[in-house]
């Protein structure tokens, strides 16, 4: 597949992008050459080179939840807008 002008500006559109010329020129060079490292690992012999899945053989390496009150509940009311004192109170979304 080669790109040209024409193939820039129906990206660009499908993707809601304006480009100037010089910048379209620029986008045909950067899309060749992406286009042209994909021909090369299609040349890349894999045959017997399992799919690769996940990074490691760990699985859920997770810290230990600790609970520890950061802050009091009167300081976390304190920007809130409208409060109870032990509440957020906020408009009623659902009729």
């Amino acid at each position: 597949m080669t790109i040209d002008k024409e193939t820039v500006d129906k990206i660009a559109h499908l993707a809601r992008l304006e480009l100037a010329e010089d910048e379209k020129q620029e986008m045909i060079k950067d899309m060749s050459g992406i286009l042209d490292f994909m021909a090369k690992l299609n040349e890349v012999n894999t045959t017997g080179v399992e799919p690769l899945i996940y990074m490691t053989n760990d699985a859920n390496i997770l810290r230990e939840d600790v609970v520890r009150q950061e802050i009091t509940t009167e300081e976390g009311l304190l920007n809130a807008p409208k409060s109870d004192g032990s509440h957020f109170l906020v408009a009623k979304v659902i009729g």
